[in-house]
């Protein structure tokens, strides 16, 4: 989950398989209706963990933004009983941009959120590979 205030990206995952792929991206403005979406989502999809964007700065400390996100993935946990674990996002959005190169501004709108969450999902995929 790449966590936003008006958009957030889904993508889903194979530990498997090693694959990631965008889901979708949510509309909805951070607060209890986006909790509402994102627990609606983990339910459908019934993953064995969620993996959720943490915003370090790039000198690898934690601003505000990450405390918002820590504290919107701990609800997320206790919502849906699904571990959430934190994973660096940092860069993700410029990765996701240089992916939809030649798509239109509308398209980059509309799926450059769940991109940026398949991205990050990729490279901890890798990871353990």
């Amino acid at each position: 989950i790449d966590l936003g205030d008006r958009r957030t990206g889904v993508a889903v995952g194979d530990t498997v398989s090693g694959t990631a792929m965008p889901l979708t991206v949510l509309t909805v403005q951070r607060g209890p209706e986006l909790l509402d979406a994102v627990v609606r989502t983990v339910q459908d999809h019934g993953p064995d963990m969620v993996l959720m964007g943490l915003p370090l700065n790039m000198d690898d400390t934690r601003g505000p933004r990450a405390e918002l996100t820590e504290a919107f993935a701990a609800s997320v946990q206790e919502a849906t009983g699904v571990p959430v674990h934190m994973v660096d996002e940092r860069l993700t959005s410029f990765e996701a941009e240089q992916r939809m190169r030649g798509t239109s501004r509308r398209e980059k709108k509309e799926r450059a959120d769940a991109i940026a969450a398949c991205v990050m999902l990729e490279a901890w995929l890798a990871e353990r590979q």
